[in-house]
């Protein structure tokens, strides 16, 4: 059985707020090119993102250029240099949707809400950032060029 949502992940994301609209957005290739909704990230509060392990959980499985930050992750490829890697619509698409492009992958869908499996009544219909902040942890992982 593949788990898509690891229980200790949804055992520490605190209770979302009331649904919302989702921005629309396109998948071109590899990428979604345009910013949700428009909206510009902030790579400061995307890096505040990133260390919080209540909101984005990220170190949970990654490691990441933080030296402050202890007991980081090492089950996901380190975010050390994923703007190098990645550009800014093929990083915002892992964090929408990182199934399109890697089937099976434990990663949790961060903006997607439908066709979701194991997902908590709490959970459901709601996505797990708002369009600012995945465009704020974009901005932020783009700067790790090393």
């Amino acid at each position: 059985m593949t788990l898509r949502w690891p229980a200790l992940l949804l055992a520490a994301l605190p209770a979302l707020a009331p649904a919302q609209a989702l921005a629309p957005y396109a998948v071109v290739g590899d990428a979604i090119t345009a910013p949700l909704g428009g909206k510009q990230g902030d790579a400061a509060r995307g890096r505040a993102i990133v260390a919080n392990r209540q909101l984005g959980l990220c170190l949970l499985c990654h490691s990441a250029p933080m030296a402050e930050e202890r007991f980081q992750g090492d089950l996901a490829p380190t975010l050390a240099g994923a703007g190098a890697r990645w550009n800014a619509g093929q990083l915002r698409l892992r964090l929408v949707d990182p199934q399109r492009l890697m089937p099976g992958s434990l990663m949790p869908a961060y903006y997607r809400v439908d066709g979701l499996q194991q997902v908590g009544a709490a959970w459901r219909g709601k996505p797990l950032l708002d369009a600012q902040q995945i465009e704020d942890v974009v901005a932020y992982l783009v700067t790790l060029k090393d």
